[in-house]
């Protein structure tokens, strides 16, 4: 089983048919139908019901197409993670997932420097719409449940937990409570404000900002405690921090289409 076959399959999936997925790979429709039949031959199952009007998947051939999506992003990945990546990478970044962007735009200046990104911020709720409609190439998202990517890939950058952040010199053995604790907290629509408010909603929330290095300080100056991802915490090596006996998940997502310059960019985020 080679990439270019899982490419082939992935194209007639996503155009509908035997042409337009040749139109779409710069080919003949005889040389996909060809790769196809090869695979499928390989794989003893049919991917594909043919008829006279368009083409639809097996259940073989929808159980088969997530994973070939996979497979090719990862060998994006691979690849970019060696070999120099040119043009331009649009990212669309959702308010409040706490990421340590300046690390990561840094490192991929100077693995790609000759890699353009353009970064602007996208509502949760329209991550997946910005990708479809190409007003970004790659969009980052806290996700609660299953890794979103209707139409795309969607790839997992981050999953860790949430943290209790307090002042320096405390016990870090201990787990974490709230009981008597006044927060601070970030503001409402930020997906570090909406994952802690699903896992703590009767928190008593004292103070509300919208800087994570603020928010940082209020905690070392011993003025309320913060909730916040591991590794959001971890950028504050001097204040105390403990877990929860009850983990809280902090999952964030790349909801993308595949191309080497965004599998630059994946890259940098792991």
């Amino acid at each position: 089983m080679e990439l270019r076959q899982l490419a082939v399959v992935v194209a007639v999936a996503e155009e509908g048919g035997f042409t337009a997925a040749a139109q779409r790979l710069r080919t003949v429709q005889s040389t996909v139908s060809t790769v196809v039949r090869a695979l499928e031959r390989d794989l003893g199952t049919p991917l594909f019901h043919r008829t006279t009007h368009r083409v639809v998947l097996t259940p073989a051939g929808e159980a088969f197409v997530p994973a070939a999506r996979a497979a090719l992003a990862a060998a994006e990945r691979a690849r970019a993670a060696v070999a120099p990546v040119g043009g331009r990478v649009r990212v669309g970044v959702c308010p409040g997932l706490l990421l340590d962007l300046p690390r990561v735009l840094a490192t991929l200046r100077h693995v790609h420097p000759g890699l353009g990104v353009q970064v602007r911020q996208v509502a949760a709720a329209k991550a997946e719409d910005a990708v479809a409609e190409s007003v970004v190439d790659v969009a980052l998202a806290a996700v609660a449940g299953d890794t979103p990517g209707a139409d795309g890939f969607a790839t997992q950058v981050l999953a860790e937990e949430l943290v209790l952040v307090t002042a320096p010199g405390g016990s870090r053995s201990a787990p974490a409570d709230l009981a008597g604790l006044s927060l601070v907290d970030f503001p409402p629509g930020w997906a570090v404000r909406e994952a802690v408010d699903r896992a703590f909603p009767c928190r008593e929330v004292g103070l509300e900002v919208d800087d994570l290095g603020v928010a940082g300080g209020i905690v070392r100056a011993g003025l309320a405690a913060c909730v916040l991802p591991e590794s959001a915490a971890a950028r504050f090596a001097d204040l105390t921090v403990r877990r929860f006996e009850r983990p809280s998940p902090w999952r964030v997502a790349a909801v993308h289409r595949g191309d080497p310059a965004v599998a630059a960019f994946l890259a940098q985020l792991r």
